[in-house]
């Protein structure tokens, strides 16, 4: 949900960088935890001033976010963030964006200025240590990835790359967390970490139903009568798969394990495939044999 930064501080859009503190200052004595226990309504607050303020307190930062370029969380509104197949935002975070870049203002300096007696360094302690942001960013991986397992390494907009492991089983829409992948802490607080969706491409002849894998395998007519041994594709690679005699198309055949993961299984569906173009020879064996206009069962026969 997008929020404005201004109005956390309660300043306006020409605020200039003394303003900025001051205002951060002013509601920071007023809803500062310390001030206010157990004040949930405060504390957020609070949390939300000192985002807007490591937002705003930042002139590149600001100008950026002026200029429409991030949000109020410090996200990149680019839709694609570079090649490779994945989309990133959040890249910095206005929340917590002290570190990767120096901020005009150091938070520490204003707690302390704002508590007596010591007060200033516990409560830069307790809240000028800040987690990091999480970043979020689609990636995109192939099927086999998907069934088998895999490894992508992605390199982010800031030029940052990241080794993401992808386990066996995936599926589109779900989402990996990489713990202290995100964006850095203030005043060593801890990493945020990177959340990062999945998206399956389509592959050309597999398709996945849960944990089992559907294919269709042509057969000539002459292995659909005589049977024979033939070489199939699984995500693992080829195996031998035996057709028996008299098989017809829509014959579904198993290979165990050899599905998701090697959880579920593989289901081969036969599809007899007559030549193309027909053969001539083929087409008078056809028509002098006794058994050509025998119907096979049809729907609604």
């Amino acid at each position: 949900m997008s929020w404005d930064p201004y109005a956390a501080l309660g300043v306006n859009r020409s605020a200039g960088a003394d303003d900025i503190r001051k205002a951060y200052r002013k509601l920071a004595k007023e809803l500062h935890p310390d001030v206010r226990p157990n004040d949930k309504t405060a504390e957020e607050r609070f949390k939300r001033a000192t985002a807007a303020f490591n937002l705003l307190s930042e002139a590149d930062q600001k100008a950026r976010y002026d200029r429409g370029e991030i949000d109020a969380d410090g996200n990149e509104k680019s839709q694609f963030a570079g090649g490779g197949g994945y989309r990133q935002s959040g890249q910095r975070s206005g929340a917590y964006a002290g570190a990767g870049g120096e901020s005009v203002f150091d938070l520490g300096d204003i707690f302390s200025d704002l508590f007596a007696g010591g007060g200033g360094a516990g409560a830069r302690a307790s809240y000028g240590r800040m987690r990091g942001r999480d970043i979020r960013f689609s990636l995109d991986i192939d099927f086999l990835d998907a069934v088998k397992g895999g490894r992508r390494r992605v390199q982010l907009s800031e030029g940052r790359t990241l080794d993401v492991t992808i386990p066996p089983g995936v599926e589109t829409g779900q989402t990996l967390r990489l713990k202290g992948q995100g964006g850095p802490g203030v005043n060593g607080g801890p990493a945020g970490d990177a959340l990062v969706e999945l998206r399956v491409r389509e592959h050309p002849y597999f398709k996945r139903e849960g944990d089992n894998i559907l294919m269709d395998m042509p057969v000539s007519l002459s292995e659909a009568v005589d049977g024979a041994r033939i070489q199939t594709p699984t995500p693992t690679g080829p195996v031998t798969l035996t057709v028996p005699p008299g098989a017809n198309s829509g014959m579904t055949l198993r290979l165990k394990g050899k599905g998701v993961g090697g959880q579920g299984d593989l289901f081969v569906r036969l599809q007899i495939m007559l030549p193309e173009p027909l053969d001539e020879e083929l087409k008078k064996f056809v028509r002098k044999w006794p058994g050509r206009d025998k119907a096979p069962p049809r729907p609604g026969g």
